[in-house]
């Protein structure tokens, strides 16, 4: 047994706030080598694309009791492509609700959102923080249907500390008032504590992990923290992956 499915099922263990998803994309053996024998190549796009259904519907859809609508998206190293799975099920979630979505960019230390759909990161969170105005006139709509997103907005050299100031709280509520759900990618939580702080504020937090690269140690350092700060975690992604998981041990988390 790898690693990996080691690492997934010691954080399905230890995480007692939540449950634990894997997805992004999960290829079965069984499709892998029907592909092969017809010559056909899989179409991960599109792989993809079925793993953010499943997320959005386990975190979001399915949740029976208390469901989240406020969701921290945090990697455990950087470089894992939390923001991409972020968008990813913003994307996802408004298509299959009639309600209005916002992400946040909450990742002060390297923003990439407003690049992923084409648009500007002035005038954003750092702007809601220090100035007044509703909430919804620091954000922008992306194309024609109801998601949004508030980028970073302006950067500093104290702009992180802002997630750590009482005005957060106030601006989080106003987020939740006036969306229906509210995705927030923030950064690394090997590195820094924002997604901690952010996570208290939260619903609960989308652990996403990087397959044959994030350690152990520190997937398993991290979920004791949250545990500890009881911060529920809705679900753990392990994205790059490029080995099959048998259906038998997906249905688990």
């Amino acid at each position: 047994m790898s690693r990996n499915f080691e690492l997934i099922q010691q954080l399905g263990q230890v995480s007692s706030v939540g449950a634990t998803h894997v997805a992004t994309p999960r290829v079965e053996a069984a499709e892998t080598v029907k592909a092969i024998q017809h010559g056909t190549r899989l179409d991960f796009d599109q792989v993809a694309r079925e793993e953010a259904l499943r997320l959005v519907q386990r975190v979001f859809l399915l949740q029976t009791q208390d469901p989240p609508h406020l969701v921290v998206f945090a990697a455990i190293d950087k470089g894992s492509g939390c923001s991409e799975i972020c968008a990813r099920v913003a994307e996802t979630l408004v298509n299959n609700v009639s309600g209005s979505i916002c992400l946040v960019e909450a990742n002060f230390r390297s923003p990439s959102l407003p690049e992923m759909f084409g648009t500007t990161n002035h005038f954003g969170l750092t702007e809601a923080l220090l100035r007044e105005g509703p909430i919804r006139s620091f954000a922008k709509p992306l194309g024609n249907k109801n998601l949004w997103l508030l980028s970073c907005g302006s950067l500093a050299v104290d702009s992180a500390n802002l997630l750590n100031s009482e005005r957060i709280k106030a601006r989080f509520q106003e987020l939740r008032e006036e969306f229906d759900y509210v995705l927030i990618d923030a950064p690394p939580m090997s590195r820094y504590a924002d997604a901690m702080a952010l996570g208290k504020l939260a619903d609960g937090l989308v652990l996403v992990l990087e397959a044959n690269s994030t350690r152990r140690e520190a997937a398993m350092r991290v979920t004791e923290s949250l545990s500890q700060a009881q911060i529920r975690v809705l679900g753990a992604v392990l994205n790059k992956r490029t080995f099959p998981i048998p259906e038998s041990l997906y249905r688990r988390f």
